[in-house]
């Protein structure tokens, strides 16, 4: 069963390439997706039989959902953006936890839980995932509170909304974790994305890196998954050639 993948359009959209130049590369490669690109370029996707898979859901990254007083703000900016992906077939949403700054796990637990309640029922009605990012706080997002897989399976299961999932970010949970093909195995129905990057440094999913990603697409396929897998690195040398290596890399 082969994956389907997906670019991040920020990581190779450099060098002088225009957003026609990505997109069609992607395509004709064999990528499903790209995603996280600006709106105006949605349609070009499409035009080239591809999907834009997801989109960030609301703002921000450090200031997230474990806080009570940003639950107003982010469950607007949510229904909003579930209905805008509703709309554009865009499979899913990003959200984010936020940093602890101070709040115990159980606290930013139950306030994440609280604050997806709040628009799990309309991701349900329009059939949006609603993927929490895992995040390393050690390396690259310091005091990060959604940062190992239990503490997101206990927001998942707090919800307990069938659109209310994990980003798991293969590169992250390297590093926090480790054991990626048993730990991918064992939860992956709180799983509705995947992201790449080589570790250490986050670039090209090549033999200068620590993560050997055959056998870890091999145990993300042997599971049934049929979403997405998103190319999420930054490309040591030309964009597009690291685009199609790591294609291969993940395919074979």
């Amino acid at each position: 069963m082969a994956i389907n993948q997906s670019v991040c359009f920020g990581c190779f959209a450099r060098g002088g390439l225009s957003a026609e130049e990505v997109i069609a590369e992607a395509a004709r490669i064999g990528y499903k997706s790209v995603e996280m690109l600006p709106r105006e370029h949605w349609q070009t996707v499409r035009d080239h039989g591809m999907r834009v898979a997801v989109i960030v859901g609301h703002n921000s990254l450090p200031d997230g959902l474990n806080k009570r007083e940003n639950h107003d703000r982010i469950e607007d900016e949510l229904l909003a953006n579930i209905e805008l992906a509703a709309a554009e077939d865009i499979s899913g949403l990003i959200c984010f936890s936020g940093n602890r700054e101070g709040k115990s796990e159980e606290e930013g637990r139950d306030n994440t839980i609280e604050g997806l309640k709040r628009v799990a029922g309309a991701a349900e009605e329009k059939g949006v995932n609603l993927c929490m990012e895992l995040l390393n706080s050690k390396v690259d997002h310091p005091d990060y509170q959604c940062d190992l897989t239990p503490w997101g399976v206990e927001v998942c299961k707090g919800v307990d909304s069938p659109r209310v999932k994990l980003l798991y970010d293969i590169y992250h949970m390297q590093i926090m974790e480790g054991d990626l093909i048993r730990t991918i195995r064992e939860n992956i129905d709180y799983i509705s994305h995947f992201h790449t990057a080589g570790n250490p440094d986050r670039n090209d999913l090549d033999v200068e890196q620590e993560i050997y990603y055959p056998p870890v697409m091999r145990a993300i396929a042997e599971t049934g998954y049929d979403l997405y897998v998103g190319h999420e690195f930054s490309p040591k040398g030309d964009p597009l050639a690291a685009m199609k290596a790591a294609f291969h890399t993940c395919n074979s």
